[in-house]
């Protein structure tokens, strides 16, 4: 039997993965970022409409019910989305410096120059 948020689910995996063509279709993705939201969309909607499928993963961790491990799985896709994001930013903060920087040398250099 299947339950309202099992369809939920899968409707949910197939507008997403809708979205991710779209993307690919803009050439904003690459063929690699498209191959994996892909393949992770088809996994999500998959597990949503048979959750029974990762019945003997919840029995080896021992958890109670399916719910738990994707609670536990989103939780730590989470924290991994938000230190990436982070090393993101961090990156492009230092790149900004160093043109803010640089910007900043040849405006004092040429303003030297004229004054002499």
């Amino acid at each position: 039997m299947v339950l309202g948020i099992q369809i939920l689910g899968g409707t949910f995996a197939l507008f997403m993965l809708y979205l991710t063509f779209l993307h690919q279709k803009r050439k904003e993705y690459t063929v690699r970022e498209y191959a994996f939201w892909t393949v992770f969309w088809i996994a999500f909607g998959a597990v949503s409409l048979f959750p029974n499928w990762l019945d003997p993963i919840t029995t080896v961790l021992k958890l109670t019910r399916t719910l738990d491990l994707f609670i536990i799985l989103g939780f730590m896709f989470v924290i991994g989305v938000v230190v990436y994001v982070y090393d993101v930013s961090r990156k492009t903060q230092r790149k900004v410096d160093d043109v803010v920087r640089k910007i900043a040398l040849e405006k004092a250099y040429t303003e030297n120059r004229k004054k002499k």
